[in-house]
This record gives C-alpha cells, structure tokens and sequence, in this order.
C-alpha cells in the first residue's frame, strides 16, 4: 500500500494534523494529537491487508495493555471480563494483545478514533469503571484464597457463634490455630467486622482476626480505629495480603497463644 493512500485518507479529517512513518514493510505509525491523561500520545499502528483490497488494520501492538500493567493487573477473571466489555463495546479484538479492528480506507479516520477511544478506556480501566471494579474486590479475594491458600484449608462464611448475624468471610487453619479473615469495603462492613471480632473475643473464641482492605485510607476514622482495636492484622489493600499474606499466616500461626 503506497503512504499516499493513508494520507489522502486522513487528509481531510476534521481539524486533525497528523504524521505518518513506515514502520518496516507494510506497517505505518500514524502521530495525532490524541493523548493519554498523562500527556503521552497514544500509539496507534497501520498495517496493510494484502488478502483484503480496500481494507486496513488499526492496531496498537500491545502499547495499551503494557501500559496498563504498570499500575493495574487483569489477574483475575472479574477484571479479565471487564476488559473484554471495554473491547467488545468497543469492537476492539485482542490478538495475544495487540488491539486492533479492521476498517474500510475510505473510513478510516473513524477506525483511528474508534481505537484511540478504546486504548484509552483500557489504560484508564481503574478509573472508568471504578465502582465495577470495585466490587469484584470479594470476588478477587475468594480467588485468592482458593487458588493460592489452599495449603491453609479455607473455608467460607462460617459462624464460630451460633446465630450472630455476622459469619466469617474465611477461616483458615494453620498450626492447629484458626485464623478468621474479613474482606472489608466500605465503613458498613468495617463496623460489621468489628463488632464480630470484639463478640469473638467476648466469647474468649481461640482465634487469630485479620483483615484485608479494599483501601484501608477510604474508611472513616473512627472506622479505622475500631478495628485496629480489635483486629490481630490488617492489611491496607487485597495486593498486600497477595503479596505476604500466606508468610505472615505462618508466622501468626507459630506465636504462642
């Protein structure tokens, strides 16, 4: 495909200026000013279709989902399922991580934008859908504890107390000691799990509380401090339990009582 096919495409796009480079053979960068929050442009690809007359891909070759592992992880199958809604709504495929869609020449500004829209959505996921995200928090949890903890035995929604409305979101088991973990999200949940935690106690319940945080910095103060009273452990976000969680179990689990 000659470059001048590509620029007489975008000649005449609306108020855009833009650059095009060959790449390597039959591949192109294409310069807009279309720009991630941070200032950074977003780098959108052209590749010919030499089975396909008439038609080009739009792709980003992998540019968007590297640059969104810096600071947010598609490890689990909630946000693995809120990235294919983003590329799905988007009419976006994913190739082994390259983004891309295949467009008409004659639309191919649209196909441009149409990409740069959904790059951006992706390196944007933690914010955009901040609420969906949120609240595969418990989901994320669970996968945790049955994929990486299974040496602790956990055992969901349990009640060490007959009848007390509040049920511990998992028990773990180590050392002959048990250990009762809380995923908390908001403060409603934090003054649940910390009236169980004094209840237990008040029952003189041989026991070990931890609690794992959504974000510990978006409770209330007073939220905060409740717990701290009564909770063995706590950890600020699920990525700090990810990342000792299981080592500081252990080593819980081996102070004397």
């Amino acid at each position: 495909m000659a470059t001048n096919r590509i620029r007489t495409a975008l000649d005449h796009t609306p108020g855009q200026r833009f650059d095009l480079y060959e790449r390597r053979l039959g591949e192109y960068q294409v310069i807009l000013p279309i720009l991630h929050e941070d200032g950074d442009m977003v780098e959108i690809f052209l590749q010919e279709l030499p089975d396909q007359e008439g038609y080009i891909r739009v792709c980003d070759f992998g540019h968007a989902l590297m640059r969104l592992s810096y600071n947010f992880d598609v490890n689990t199958s909630s946000r693995q399922r809120i990235l294919a809604s983003i590329l799905f709504n988007c009419g976006v495929m994913n190739e082994g991580g390259n983004l891309n869609l295949v467009t008409p020449m004659n639309q191919l500004y649209a196909g441009i934008l149409q990409l740069a829209g959904c790059v951006q959505k992706v390196c944007n996921m933690r914010y955009w859908s901040r609420e969906t995200v949120r609240s595969s928090f418990y989901e994320d949890l669970r996968t945790h504890m049955e994929t990486e903890l299974v040496l602790f035995s956990p055992l969901a929604d349990q009640s060490p107390i007959e009848d007390f409305p509040v049920a511990v979101d998992w028990t773990l088991e180590r050392n002959q000691r048990h250990l009762y973990v809380f995923g908390v999200l908001g403060n409603d949940k934090a003054k649940n799990v910390a009236i169980a935690l004094l209840e237990f106690q008040k029952y003189s319940l041989p026991f070990i509380g931890i609690v794992v945080h959504e974000d510990m910095e978006e409770l209330g103060r007073r939220e905060r401090v409740y717990l701290t009273r009564n909770a063995d452990k706590q950890y600020p976000t699920l990525g700090d339990f990810v990342e000792t969680g299981a080592r500081d179990i252990d080593r819980l689990a081996n102070v004397p009582g």
